[in-house]
């Protein structure tokens, strides 16, 4: 029984950390797209709708989804003690922050305020997840310490 839960929760719990890495990983690029188009025209409003839609209807659920069968698994598996869950926690701590960063981000566009980041600076924001989830896979499958 506990096998077949357990299986149950990881797996939801990568599908929902697929849903909010996707978005993380999507919206640094809408906005890069998003630069190119004067405040007030139709496709500068296109893409004001599709960065709220995203946040909204993709990626906040994604990210609670993802904290509520982490949080489950983590008692599952009696990981708070572990040094290499601290420093997942960690990691995936910074990740929410990212998330609410380009919200700010997206809630300026849609005010028409340009962000002040350059569009080199938005291409390597929109790496930053991708290294992240790299160091966070390598330490839930390895478990170094």
């Amino acid at each position: 029984m506990f096998y077949d839960y357990y299986q149950t929760i990881k797996s939801l719990h990568i599908l929902a950390m697929i849903g909010w890495m996707a978005g993380l990983l999507y919206l640094p690029r809408l906005f890069i797209y998003h630069l190119e188009f004067d405040v007030g025209t139709k496709a500068y409003e296109t893409f004001c709708t599709m960065e709220r839609r995203l946040l909204k209807i993709i990626m906040l659920p994604t990210l609670l989804l993802t904290f509520l069968f982490g949080i489950i698994l983590a008692f599952q598996v009696h990981a708070w003690s572990a040094p290499w869950f601290h420093i997942k926690l960690m990691l995936v701590l910074f990740l929410a922050a990212f998330h609410g960063y380009l919200s700010r981000i997206a809630k300026n566009f849609s005010r028409g305020a340009l962000p002040t980041l350059s569009k080199k600076t938005l291409i390597l924001l929109n790496e930053l997840p991708f290294l992240l989830a790299i160091f966070i896979v390598f330490l839930v499958i390895i478990k170094p310490f």
